[in-house]
């Protein structure tokens, strides 16, 4: 016998919450610090010779490897992807 669904969806509760953006962007972030971090572990690359590529500071290249630091530009970004051999992709679905 299946069991059916009672209640309504997780992303309905946070919704209800008020809470879903706050969660689906700090998520988004997650897993865009760790996509940046695995391909610098991947080329071998330091911190130090990250930021050099990206011609930016140190302390720039961590707020993005910083899981829960949200407050990243979309230029930071795009430096970081350019710097590691990859691209930005971006859609609103």
């Amino acid at each position: 016998m299946m069991k059916q669904n009672v209640g309504t969806s997780f992303d309905s509760w946070l919704k209800e919450e008020g809470i879903l953006q706050d969660v689906t962007a700090g998520a988004i972030k997650r897993v865009l610090a760790r996509q940046v971090a695995t391909a610098m572990a991947q080329d071998g690359l330091t911190k130090t010779e990250m930021a050099r590529r990206m011609r930016t500071s140190r302390s720039a290249l961590d707020r993005l490897l910083d899981a829960t630091n949200e407050s990243v530009t979309l230029t930071t970004l795009q430096k970081a992807a350019t710097a590691i051999g990859r691209e930005v992709r971006l859609e609103l679905v």
